[in-house]
């Protein structure tokens, strides 16, 4: 095949049930050897490999990203890297018609993404909008890296910030409903981020209608992703009020065969239960059962959502009724060693034993 032509295939792994059985492939064209690619040593090495990118001959220019993986581990070097101007050069690569190119400059963004230097640099450079471009990229790979930047710079306030004033929530939310299961978690991760700061965008972008499918997802991994932008999401004066619209769908998670998506589930329901019309459709959806199943378990990780969510739905005479015959449990959960697990049962003891006279 020509080298220009060239794409990676999807790997196949016999996966675990629920679970995505394809992996993207990183593999590189068969007459890419970067042990063949000359490499400058010393304070000559980034200004070379610098030159080396922007040559017309994309060998050269593959040999120097290659090179350049490798360079960009150590933080000293990405600042270097960004103070001799390679993320402006490494911008217009996104664009570049060879996807072997286009690859390995979202691989190295990828890695810069990893140091504090590195998400300072691409912040001010403005690379999230130029890695907008590549939404669309016919290549697997380079989607997924530019979800991976996009997911490593959401887990800080400034890279979140970022995202959000690209404007790519909505594209985010759009393309949560094509994109492979793998990329899609990366961005039901960012999502998750970028929606604790800002939800409106996405609530005026259909996010509970396409984040409802999602909580019913083959994956395990994504419906527990999904739950948790629910979660998100609900943490906003409006999204709570929303979040009410998929109650019966988390009640129905609450007895998900996955912890971490019971826990998730469980968060959201709590969000979703602060409004009264949320507490009244998870009495409606019978939520109390699944709830007291969670407070019981062991290992539950979602104890503390769990007594938080029963505590508010017994401020509803009904809920109060159904929840006073199982104080003993509560009970229990004061020996808890969590010091929140035993401040919230104290007060779901304290409101299911209230009398309004």
């Amino acid at each position: 095949k020509s080298r220009l032509l060239w794409q990676p295939e999807r790997e196949s792994f016999p996966g675990k049930p629920g679970m995505a059985s394809t992996r993207i492939s990183a593999q590189l064209p068969p007459d890419i050897d970067p042990t063949k690619a000359p490499i400058a040593f010393g304070r000559r090495a980034l200004p070379k490999l610098n030159e080396e990118i922007q040559s017309p001959e994309p060998l050269t220019q593959q040999h120097a990203l290659m090179a350049l993986c490798d360079l960009v581990h150590d933080p000293e070097k990405v600042y270097q890297a960004i103070q001799i101007g390679f993320v402006e050069n490494l911008k217009t690569l996104l664009l570049h018609h060879d996807s072997t190119v286009r690859q390995k400059t979202t691989e190295i963004l990828c890695i810069m993404a990893m140091h504090n230097v590195g998400r300072q640099g691409l912040i001010q450079k403005g690379v999230i909008s130029a890695l907008a471009e590549l939404f669309d990229d016919p290549v697997d790979i380079c989607r997924k890296n530019m979800h991976q930047v996009f997911e490593m710079m959401a887990k800080f306030p400034e890279g979140a910030a970022d995202i959000l004033h690209a404007g790519l929530i909505p594209l985010l939310m759009f393309k949560l409903k094509s994109e492979l299961d793998e990329i899609q978690e990366l961005i039901l991760d960012t999502l998750s981020n970028c929606l604790r700061v800002e939800a409106s965008e996405a609530l005026s972008s259909g996010a509970i209608t396409i984040l409802k499918q999602k909580l019913t997802h083959s994956s395990v991994t994504i419906r527990s992703k999904a739950a948790r932008v629910l979660l998100a999401i609900g943490t906003h004066p409006e999204g709570k009020v929303v979040v009410g619209e998929v109650i019966p769908v988390l009640v129905s998670l609450l007895e998900d065969t996955d912890p971490e998506v019971q826990a998730s589930a469980t968060g959201a329901l709590m969000f979703a239960t602060v409004k009264p019309q949320g507490r009244f459709s998870a009495l409606g959806a019978e939520a109390i059962p699944p709830l007291l199943k969670l407070v019981a378990g062991e290992t539950s990780k979602a104890r503390l959502s769990a007594i938080k969510t029963l505590t508010m739905l017994a401020e509803l005479p009904e809920g109060r009724r159904k929840l006073l015959d199982h104080t003993d449990m509560f009970q229990q959960c004061l020996n808890d060693p969590c010091e929140a697990v035993k401040r919230a049962a104290e007060i779901a003891i304290c409101v299911i034993k209230w009398k309004p006279y």
